[in-house]
């Protein structure tokens, strides 16, 4: 079966002339190229737009501030938040750039930044547990109010629970309108099932910072349905808010109880948002593995968080997740490296990676939807400004390509495990029912699945033992 490749573009960062030689003024705005319909129509603007970008994140590694900010303000003239996606998207990393700047000219005052200190990351609340299909496990889209976009929340220190209630419900719009979320959860899941026998009675699934528990009713409907008598389903889940957890737990008791499914649910509390010291949680005897337990180990969208500018605390995790000897191991990410140590090589892979996310938005979404404009502003806004504007331990969105998993993986001791032709074949019945569009593409390589829009890759999920 013939599957488009992700082929990953080489940049040119060499040095630019100066943007003011191509630019055009109207008082203190730049007049640019008419848009018309994003970065895909709209080619001529969309890439004069990209090369100013980065010829503002040159000029700010090269400490030639006076000059970024005026080229700042160029772009923030040019761009909107209710524009095409290349208005969209330039609105969001000139609102970065923007931030990366002023802790610049703090820093070299010598004074201490307020602005820097208040990236930290906000976790998400509760929803509403889906019902899903017998075996094919394709969740419908949930059923969420729409979420207004709210430009003040996002990284204000003074409405953190404003923006901890946005991003909440921001969460369940990505995952209603963006298929990144559920495909990350569907093939997980298939994962989980395949690794583990039908006969087996026991089952202990350890998740990595469940967030709503969305993943695991069409996974719980599964198991009920393949069995019988149905298997006993416990999950150790970690968070950062003891409250949500208890609250996705009651949901999920309550779910398995309508499906007859004997379940029990442990929230473990990681204490604070950051990852500074030893990320393995404490776990009490009791929540311990059974000796008729089969475990699996669930880190969607979750190993990212524990990079920092060494590899040393994620190598440390990945060792006592093998000494447990779980069944299986599923991890999902991002197939973007925006750990690189440089700030202008991070940015330009940044650019390119949201350039592609907000293609797929303007593609599929209408341009007043509400719901869009609240995940480009807030889910992507948050990670747009942290890659772009946060540096050391302060920097959170790490992302790494899948090559770089696999090398830190298997020097852990792990082995991978071959993806079966059905969780491709239930991806793509996710993308035709729920996400009908030409340009997300899937394809399978090292035996792992991955999502992308046109030619690039974004999302990669792989299973592990």
């Amino acid at each position: 079966m013939f599957m488009a490749s992700f082929n990953s573009s080489n940049h040119d960062l060499q040095e630019e002339e100066d943007p003011s030689s191509d630019l055009q003024y109207h008082g203190h705005q730049l007049i640019p190229e008419p848009s018309r319909g994003g970065f895909t129509s709209a080619l001529p603007n969309a890439i004069h737009m990209r090369q100013l970008l980065i010829r503002c994140a040159e000029l700010i590694s090269r400490s030639d501030l006076s000059a970024a900010h005026r080229l700042v303000s160029i772009l923030s003239s040019s761009s909107s938040p209710y524009g095409d996606s290349t208005e969209r998207l330039v609105h969001q990393f000139g609102k970065a750039l923007s931030l990366r700047l002023n802790n610049c000219c703090v820093g070299a005052t010598g004074a201490s930044s307020s602005s820097t200190a208040t990236m930290a990351t906000i976790t998400t609340g509760a929803a509403s547990a889906p019902t899903m299909r017998m075996m094919m496990m394709i969740p419908p889209a949930p059923v969420t109010a729409a979420t207004t976009a709210n430009n003040n929340i996002i990284m204000n220190a003074d409405t953190e629970p404003a923006a901890e209630k946005a991003l909440q419900s921001c969460y369940l719009s990505l995952n209603q309108i963006t298929p990144f979320v559920r495909f990350s959860h569907l093939t997980a899941n298939q994962a989980i099932l395949e690794a583990i026998d039908e006969g087996q009675q026991a089952i202990h699934i350890l998740d990595f910072d469940i967030m709503h528990g969305l993943q695991w009713p069409p996974l719980m409907q599964a198991l009920a349905e393949r069995s019988y008598p149905p298997p006993m389903l416990r999950i150790t889940a970690t968070g950062h808010d003891l409250d949500i957890l208890h609250r996705t737990g009651d949901r999920l008791l309550t779910f398995a109880q309508s499906l007859g499914l004997r379940f029990q649910f442990h929230p473990l509390l990681l204490l604070g948002n950051d990852y500074d010291h030893d990320p393995w949680p404490v776990i009490p005897p009791a929540l311990a593995l059974l000796p008729d337990e089969a475990l699996a180990v669930n880190c969607v969208l979750y190993l990212h968080k524990l990079l920092k500018d060494d590899t040393r605390s994620l190598r440390l995790f990945l060792h006592k997740i093998k000494a447990l000897n779980p069944k299986v191991v599923t991890i999902a990410e991002r197939e973007a490296n925006h750990n690189h140590p440089l700030f202008l090589q991070r940015f330009v892979e940044a650019l390119d990676h949201y350039t592609a996310v907000f293609d797929s938005l303007e593609a599929t979404l209408p341009p007043n939807s509400r719901e869009r404009l609240s995940v480009e502003q807030v889910w992507f806004g948050r990670e747009i400004m942290d890659i772009v504007a946060a540096e050391g331990n302060r920097r959170r969105e790490r992302h790494e390509r899948y090559e770089s998993w696999e090398v830190m993986l298997r020097s852990s001791g792990f082995s991978n495990v071959p993806l079966s032709p059905f969780a491709l074949s239930q991806a793509k019945l996710l993308l035709r029912l729920h996400y009908p569009s030409e340009g997300y593409q899937l394809q399978i390589r090292n035996d792992s699945l991955f999502l992308g829009w046109r030619n690039r890759a974004l999302f990669s999920v792989s299973s592990w033992h």
